[in-house]
């Protein structure tokens, strides 16, 4: 079966990509290549032996993506075309609605008007209220701090209220945590245009000499060293959750919303020493004000996964730094530009 992805050339899509070929699916890419590179189409072929099919073009556009869907002959959809740093949706909240929450019903009408209704969606833990208690459960309350994470909060609710009016519909919710990490090839890794919203990415560019240090973003949260608290999880597992929800849709579910984390936590400081053990060098770190948006911990009670799609988190904090670095070192400018 074809399978559209959305921000298929971008970090989280390229490895969706890879887990869906190994699965047996067959991925159309579709990017405008806004914060993406076309020489990933390259690296993937190299990874999976074969050329994906690419189409470039503006999501927002719904009726040239109906026509991609009808083009291709397309059975379901992964969405991953969406901004999501933190930071910028708080200075540029509009340039965040209109694409994620504008992206999304223009993807929705085009899929509808193609006859294809089995999706799986991008959420994110940004919709879980900060002050609920951690680890956060499906059922926790939802109060995201932050407008990326009230897009999310928009599109949970826009695709609940599909599902409810439409039984045609099949839809997988994913909210996860942290990503990060490399395919462990170190053909393919994570490097957006301009600056890096991601410590992971901070931190292995400052291990490579791309930046002169990283910035710790708070040191006086209430956490165990003062720094913020993420559930980290490596790309591979999440590429990973997206096909096993994509199986379970196809297997009679009709909606599901589940958390994909590892149910563990670190601080930006422990991260860091992960970082160093990896590769070997020391991280340069400097203090800095907290950030807009920003909250002290976020780290997921990923149990649901597992029952529901069999799914948990394989890699550890060590394993992703390891597979960072990789790709990093590998890779110190990022991707060849054309």
């Amino acid at each position: 079966m074809k399978v559209l992805v959305t921000g298929g050339a971008g970090y989280l899509g390229s490895h969706a990509c890879i887990a869906l070929r190994e699965a047996g699916f067959a991925p159309v890419v579709v990017d405008n290549f806004a914060n993406s590179r076309p020489a990933v189409l390259d690296r993937l072929a190299q990874i999976t032996g074969e050329a994906m099919a690419c189409e470039r073009g503006d999501g927002l556009d719904a009726r040239w993506v109906e026509q991609v869907l009808a083009r291709h002959r397309v059975g379901a959809v992964l969405h991953f075309a969406g901004h999501k740093s933190v930071a910028e949706s708080v200075a540029q909240p509009l340039k965040y609605y209109r694409n994620n929450v504008g992206g999304m019903v223009s993807l929705l009408d085009a899929m509808a008007d193609s006859d294809c209704r089995t999706l799986v969606v991008s959420s994110s833990a940004a919709v879980y209220d900060a002050s609920s208690p951690m680890p956060a459960t499906e059922d926790s309350r939802r109060g995201p701090a932050n407008p990326y994470g009230h897009t999310k909060l928009v599109i949970e609710d826009l695709l609940a209220a599909l599902v409810a009016a439409d039984p045609t519909w099949r839809v997988a919710v994913l909210r996860y945590f942290t990503a990060a990490g490399a395919h462990p090839s170190g053909l393919i890794g994570e490097d957006p245009r301009g600056a890096p919203d991601n410590l992971l990415l901070n931190v292995a560019q400052a291990a490579v000499g791309r930046r002169p240090f990283v910035s710790v973003y708070g040191n006086d949260y209430p956490t165990r060293d003062g720094t913020g608290v993420r559930d980290y999880v490596h790309v591979q597992d999440l590429a990973a959750g997206h096909v096993a929800a994509l199986r379970a849709l196809m297997s009679g579910e009709r909606s599901l919303t589940v958390n994909l984390g590892t149910g563990r936590a670190h601080s930006v400081l422990e991260v860091v020493q992960a970082f160093e053990r990896a590769s070997g060098r020391p991280i340069p770190c400097r203090t800095a004000p907290r950030r807009p948006g920003d909250v002290a911990e976020c780290y997921a009670d990923p149990s649901l996964a597992q029952s529901l799609l069999g799914w948990c988190a394989r890699r550890t904090l060590d394993d992703i730094c390891a597979d960072a670095w990789r790709w990093q070192r590998g890779n110190p400018g990022g991707y060849p530009e054309p």
